[in-house]
């Protein structure tokens, strides 16, 4: 299946860049690898670039209390469900072996929802009910809320909500400026 070509609205910045550019490419990507596109189009508001850095950098720590496979659970399914397919595709080929998501799974988060059979883990049935409630009704109700309650700790809620909205903000910039997706990255059709 062949994905649309879709022109950039803001232009990926190219190399070289100049030195602040540079070393604020090298703070928001691991050690040797090149950054990505929409690093290199946020990077056009270097203020805001290096703000994204502070905040993204504790999303994707150790810091964060919801465990890596929480993590990506809430993120593509945040992805999928704002039709973020940049910022998705980047986060299945990067995080979801690593996060133990098999094939059935990455297409739930992507087409199907908590009720599908892949999903035997009651915590995994929840993320994606919070995610699909914060994404249709930007709340969550009182029943959702006690189960999860019953599941996640106070800091955990934060973390997830928190994540959620920050993968909206992720989301709406890929989508609106049109950053290209990055070679080599799963697309919807594809799972």
């Amino acid at each position: 299946m062949v994905t649309e070509i879709v022109t950039p609205r803001i232009a990926v910045l190219e190399p070289p860049y100049d030195d602040a550019v540079a070393a604020q490419q090298q703070k928001m990507m691991p050690p040797n690898v090149p950054p990505i596109a929409l690093f290199r189009t946020v990077v056009r508001n270097l203020p805001m670039a290096e703000a994204m850095t502070l905040w993204g950098s504790y999303e994707l720590s150790r810091s964060l209390s919801l465990s890596l496979r929480d993590r990506e659970i809430v993120i593509d399914r945040t992805c999928a469900r704002c039709g973020c397919e940049y910022e998705w595709g980047v986060h299945i080929a990067f995080f979801a072996d690593k996060a133990r998501l098999d094939r059935a799974q990455v297409h739930s988060l992507t087409h199907g929802g908590a009720d599908d059979p892949c999903w035997t883990a009651e915590r995994d049935r929840l993320l994606v009910r919070a995610v699909d409630s914060l994404y249709d009704r930007r709340d969550i109700d009182d029943a959702l809320w006690a189960a999860l309650r019953a599941e996640f700790d106070e800091r955990e809620l934060l973390d997830l909500t928190m994540l959620c909205g920050w993968y909206h903000a992720i989301s709406f910039t890929a989508r609106a400026a049109r950053v290209p997706l990055e070679a080599g990255s799963p697309t919807f059709r594809s799972v």
